[in-house]
């Protein structure tokens, strides 16, 4: 439909046409051009007059003969006719519709009903930045990528200050975003059985503690002091730490008061309030907890102060980024939402965390690392970290400052565009990255609940993230620990056996008992990297515990002929907190007793002690068995001493694998943690996956 003809001055970026037949601000437009054909357009602003409605105009581009997209280099003949463009021309130049499965649907372009898929393998690692005022939106569209990411498995961490994010657990209950949802064909869906949520354990009954890594360096160390240092004090700090192998807050203390200075205190002080935060332990948080494919985890600072929250921001992404750089977790994305706060900009003020923030913003896409950055006050958020972020979502924003700031560290962005910012309507972004001009997106409904008060991902080397990412992915490739058999070489193996029993006596065998069936369950389990002093010297080595019983694998035959199926032994850890002082000292004499009698027992306690009411309750939990009428020895179910020399050999392999059922864990790790740390000093560990064969 001709809507009207070229006047006045034209350029290669823009133009105006007097508008002949109705036609709505940010609709699509289409002219021919004597050198490029057919060229798409947009209009960007109306003006009435009382001779003439004037329509001004972006050039967006066309396509040329490798299929890119190009700017035009000889402007528009005055007098060309303006038509609207058909919706299957916009497909074709934007390219913005896929039905790729890593196409995240954001919504519909403005005054059309085309979709808007973003490409998470160009998206991620290139980094996003989300920029508006405050109850524009920012949040809910956020949410909106969330949920597409969580879709497709995406491991995610999110910095949530304001516990927003934790709404993205249930479903969407709003009956006009349903009604919306329903026209795109989507419904309303949580993801709880994918999210974890980790800070205060006072602010929920289900969020876990967030727990740091006790060990630090001496940069670490300087970097989350709380109170800015004088020299005299770094100087005391310098001298306590310099001999010291293992640094920790608590070691630190006890150094600190070896120093005969006054000016100790103050440092001691800080030291004490530190340590009062509980948020550093000799058994943080593991690593490969957070970051999982398909879970998203949630760090909800939601009532911590601010200073601590630069500390944990600091700590854990410092912590993460280095396990990243060694493969030991799997490609991520990190949400940072009140970015301002985390990553100011110099000037405004200083942030602990900022200095590990800048790092992930230059580097980490080379880590397969990718940063998303969320702030209403783009003017102090560092222009170093906007500017590495190649995709904008920006809503509303008024603030002059604020749109200064976006104006220059956005490609694109034109006068007309950035007066168009300030007039956004709620819901409609201004997104760049997908083509050369910014477009206008209508942000599609929520899945999840809003939780706001208002309302390839590809390497700079070519390698892309989620190739890097299905290693990782459950069901692909597994953590497995154990021997690994195919079902078809177990098939085999009792198809040989059961045809040879054929042969010998054919009339009493069925095909139904030639072919057996293998089962293949796989066991979760955690391996538990612990470390000892024996003889001055640091051993190391690993313990695997089942998560179904809460028992210390001794020893596994990967398949036992005779019995058909995987053997699996294992020893429990005792619970001594649960015994009395005398139950200890009797069961410590008998450990040292081959076997023994009450008489033996007696000569090592004295007769003071209720030795047969002692014994019985010891048989009864086991800790003790029979010989014979008289003598009884210590039972192997549980392991008393030693445990190094149940450490298990064999290390994590990431493989495929055809399984029948993942088992569900019964036992809590965290208890588990603590009921080993009793015997040894836990350094690191990992979930993973016993397999078990079994032939029916």
């Amino acid at each position: 439909m001709l809507l009207g003809k070229i006047i006045g001055k034209t350029s290669t970026q823009r133009f105006e046409f007097y508008v002949e037949t109705e036609t709505k601000k940010f609709e699509y437009i289409a002219v021919n051009h004597p050198s490029y054909n057919k060229v798409l357009c947009q209009i960007i602003e109306l003006e009435k007059t009382a001779q003439h409605i004037t329509a001004k105009c972006n050039i967006i581009g066309y396509k040329d003969e490798q299929g890119r997209i190009s700017q035009i280099r000889i402007p528009f003949d005055i007098g060309s006719e303006v038509f609207r463009a058909e919706e299957s021309f916009i497909k074709e130049i934007i390219t913005i519709e896929s039905k790729n499965r890593l196409a995240a649907y954001l919504g519909n372009l403005e005054g059309s009903a085309i979709p808007v898929y973003l490409d998470l393998n160009k998206l991620l690692t290139k980094h996003i930045a989300v920029l508006a005022k405050s109850g524009s939106g920012k949040s809910y569209s956020v949410g909106v990528l969330l949920e597409e990411m969580i879709e497709r498995k995406v491991p995610l961490i999110i910095i949530d200050p304001h516990g927003e994010y934790s709404s993205l657990k249930d479903p969407n209950t709003n009956k006009e975003d349903t009604a919306r949802l329903q026209k795109l064909n989507l419904k309303p869906k949580g993801y709880s059985n994918r999210i974890e949520e980790y800070g205060d354990p006072l602010l929920k009954n289900d969020i876990k503690p967030i727990l740091l890594n006790e060990h630090l360096t001496t940069e670490e160390l300087l970097q989350i002091f709380p109170t800015k240092l004088s020299n005299a004090q770094l100087a005391i700090i310098y001298t306590a730490i310099k001999d010291m192998v293992d640094v920790t807050i608590d070691s630190l203390i006890l150094e600190m008061h070896k120093i005969d200075n006054n000016l100790k205190w103050n440092i001691i002080n800080v030291l004490e309030y530190l340590k009062s935060l509980k948020i550093f332990s000799t058994n943080p948080t593991p690593f490969n907890e957070l970051i999982q494919p398909g879970k998203c985890s949630i760090i909800n600072l939601k009532g911590i102060a601010p200073e601590i929250q630069e500390i944990i921001v600091y700590k854990l992404l410092k912590d993460l980024f280095i396990e990243r750089k060694k493969d030991k977790v799997p490609p991520f994305f990190a949400v940072i939402e009140e970015a301002h706060n985390f990553v100011p900009e110099k000037g405004f003020s200083e942030a602990k965390s900022a200095h590990v923030l800048k790092t992930i913003a230059s580097e980490g896409r080379k880590f397969g690392l990718g940063l998303c950055i969320i702030s209403q006050r783009p003017a102090i958020v560092q222009k170093t970290v906007l500017s590495q972020c190649t995709t904008q979502i920006i809503l509303k924003i008024t603030n002059p400052n604020d749109l200064k700031a976006v104006a220059t560290s956005v490609e694109g962005i034109t006068m007309e565009t950035e007066s168009e910012i300030k007039n956004l309507q709620i819901g409609t972004a201004l997104v760049t990255g997908i083509v050369d001009l910014p477009l206008f997106v209508n942000i599609r409904p929520r899945k999840t609940k809003h939780g706001g008060t208002a309302v390839a991902i590809a390497k700079e080397d070519g390698e892309n993230f989620f190739e890097d990412l299905k290693e990782f992915r459950e069901k692909e490739i597994l953590p497995l620990v154990g021997s690994f058999i195919k079902k078809e070489d177990i098939i085999a193996k009792y198809k040989s056996k059961k045809s040879s029993q054929i042969s010998q006596n054919p009339e009493t065998q069925t095909n139904s008992q030639i072919i057996p069936t293998p089962i293949v369950h796989l066991i979760p389990c955690f391996l538990f990297l612990c470390s000892e002093e024996r003889n001055k010297q640091k051993i190391e080595y690993t313990i695997l515990v089942e998560m179904i019983q809460g028992e210390v694998v001794t020893n596994y035959i990967s398949f036992d002929d005779k019995q058909k199926k995987t053997l699996l032994f294992s020893a429990a850890l005792p619970e001594l907190d649960k015994l009395s002082k005398n139950e200890l000292l009797i069961l410590e004499a008998a450990f040292h007793l081959k076997e023994f009698n009450r008489i033996h027992l007696i000569s090592k306690v004295g007769v003071n002690f209720e030795i047969d009411k002692t014994i019985e309750k010891l048989l009864g939990l086991q800790y003790f068995e029979k010989v014979n009428d008289i003598l009884y020895k210590v039972s192997e179910k549980y392991i008393l001493s030693q445990l190094s020399k149940y450490s298990y050999q064999q290390k994590i392999e990431f493989k495929e694998l055809d399984y029948d059922k993942k088992l569900e864990k019964c036992k809590n790790v965290d208890k588990i943690k603590e009921r080993l740390s009793k015997f040894t000093t836990i350094t690191d560990l990992r979930e993973c996956w016993l397999v078990k064969y079994e032939v029916r």
